[in-house]
């Protein structure tokens, strides 16, 4: 088995499409479909279909999938660890995200990372907490910025305590009130977030005593943002989210404080690459040393 035709499988999944694939390994369209179909002749079964949503896994080739990408994530230790050997530091980290750490925090990471490592590369994957829980515990990345405590049991290091805040309409009755009970937003229009992305503030609401009068489900905190501001309803956020947000509304905060805990986690800390070790251990000191995140 080759390890070349695993990569150009994972590649025509990230991107498809096999023109996609093509494109970003610098190969022929014909050249990929070549070797995806070298590859299925090995295994003795189609691995990928195509259809009106791209190129995507078979049921069989659903079955070996996990097992191509624990061949891959070892294959790319080994050769970290040569390179470490010979004095290089190379490798790929794959990392899920999602809007808030990609708008506030990636930017000046990334930037001062690759400052330091230019021979690593940096993948990111932006999703919800719940697909990025489900892409750490089936290897589609290295590691990702999540909400703890996550339903799997991974290794996650805490980063940092994200206060969440009530989000009011710019003309609301409760907009004078320096902080709000949760008690009085039981009768109010409450807009959440689509499922995946509504952990943080279903813990929130675990601690009330009624169920919230849900007017709206929007797709992003953006979305969530624009309507209040509209005056459809009321919500709650992270400070994170909110931060720089020029937008006629009003940020209160809770009498009793909840926050959100941000960390990153990964399957395992045994055995991570020497690219994935030395990003984490970057992400920890930028953070404790930038007291503005």
């Amino acid at each position: 088995m080759s390890i070349s035709k695993y990569k150009v499988l994972m590649e025509v999944l990230e991107q498809k499409s096999l023109t996609k694939a093509a494109e970003t390994m610098g190969y022929t369209q014909s050249g990929i479909s070549h070797t995806i179909n070298s590859l299925e002749e090995e295994f003795g079964f189609e691995l990928i279909v195509r259809g009106r949503s791209g190129a995507r896994l078979t049921k069989n080739g659903e079955q070996v999938i996990t097992t191509i990408r624990e061949i891959l994530k070892w294959n790319e230790y080994l050769e970290q660890q040569i390179a470490a050997v010979h004095g290089v530091e190379l490798g790929t980290v794959r990392i899920g995200t999602f809007t808030s750490v990609s708008v506030h925090w990636l930017p000046n990471i990334l930037k001062k990372f690759q400052q330091d490592f230019p021979n690593i590369k940096i993948k990111l994957v932006e999703g919800d907490y719940r697909e990025i829980e489900e892409w750490i515990l089936n290897g589609v990345i290295d590691c990702g910025f999540i909400s703890a405590p996550t339903r799997n049991k991974f290794d996650v290091i805490l980063l940092h305590k994200d206060k969440m805040l009530v989000i009011l309409p710019p003309d609301h009755h409760l907009g004078s009130q320096d902080t709000i009970n949760i008690e009085q937003i039981e009768k109010e229009p409450f807009i959440m977030p689509r499922q995946g992305s509504d952990d943080d503030i279903n813990r929130v609401l675990k601690k009330a005593p009624f169920k919230p009068n849900i007017a709206f489900m929007a797709g992003d905190d953006y979305a969530i943002m624009s309507m209040v501001e509209s005056g459809l309803g009321i919500s709650i956020l992270p400070e994170l989210v909110l931060k720089g947000q020029q937008r006629y509304i009003h940020k209160k905060e809770l009498k009793e404080e909840n926050y959100r805990s941000l960390g990153i986690a990964i399957n395992s800390k045994k055995n991570l690459a020497p690219a994935t070790k030395k990003f984490l251990n970057y992400v920890q000191y930028f953070l404790n040393k930038d007291e503005s995140y």
